[in-house]
């Protein structure tokens, strides 16, 4: 008897302390999710990274440029050791996209390029990305504007890796002969089309895959610029990859 007795006054709190904990789930105390995005020094970004290209992320907003790489574009292909060709873009971007997809990633501030972005060297479970995609053969060492990853490339191309398993367009002459091309036929020479989508404003450069399909409307509001400073300054955004 005086068990079931003490059964039952214990019940009460215990009954109680649960519905308590239910109510502040229900109104919001509960644990708070991990921000998306973190400043962890001055100018650096830590979260969930999502991919635009094979050298470019997303986190929080705050668009990063892998600092010292140049990984070919999403359309470009390379031709391979022997015979044929391979997307090496597409691959680029799927390998950027295996190494952040659901890890953390940090990123420290190494200053910032024309178009406003951050350029950044990121790290995920301790591993250098910018390091780690030259390695493996899926970006160049950008040398024009900095010399980390020369050591890097040359080890790839050592070992006939990815890009460097023959010699293949550098993807800064790539880009160089998509946009002559284009300019020959844009209005004064300004190729890049702005695109007006149900997602926004958004601005293909002449190397985007979906780059032909756009048809400019002016009586849509959408136009041609002639850089990408000034399309990201009246407000577009470039089209994103994946």
């Amino acid at each position: 008897m005086r068990e079931s007795g003490f059964r039952y006054a214990t019940s009460k709190p215990v009954a109680l302390a649960l519905a308590c904990a239910g109510f502040l789930a229900a109104i919001g105390f509960a644990a708070a999710p991990r921000p998306a995005v973190a400043v962890t020094s001055p100018g650096s970004v830590t979260g969930d990274a999502r991919v635009i290209d094979g050298d470019t992320i997303d986190i929080g907003g705050q668009r990063v440029r892998l600092e010292g790489i140049d990984a070919p574009e999403t359309g470009q292909t390379c031709a391979r050791r022997l015979i044929g060709t391979w997307g090496c873009g597409a691959a680029a971007t799927k390998a950027l996209k295996a190494m952040v997809t659901g890890r953390t990633v940090a990123c420290e501030r190494r200053g910032t390029d024309k178009y406003g972005r951050m350029l950044g060297v990121c790290f995920v479970d301790g591993s250098e990305i910018n390091r780690q995609l030259v390695r493996d053969g899926f970006a160049w060492a950008f040398v024009k504007y900095s010399g980390s990853y020369v050591a890097e490339e040359a080890e790839a191309r050592a070992a006939h890796r990815g890009i460097f398993a023959t010699e293949n367009q550098a993807p800064w002459d790539y880009r160089a002969g998509k946009w002559a091309n284009a300019g020959e036929q844009a209005p004064a020479g300004c190729a890049i089309k702005g695109n007006v989508t149900r997602n926004g404003r958004i601005y293909h450069m002449p190397w985007s895959p979906w780059y032909a399909k756009v048809v400019i409307d002016p009586a849509r509001g959408e136009r041609w610029f002639c850089s990408e400073k000034e399309a990201v300054a009246a407000g577009w955004r470039p089209a994103h990859t994946l």
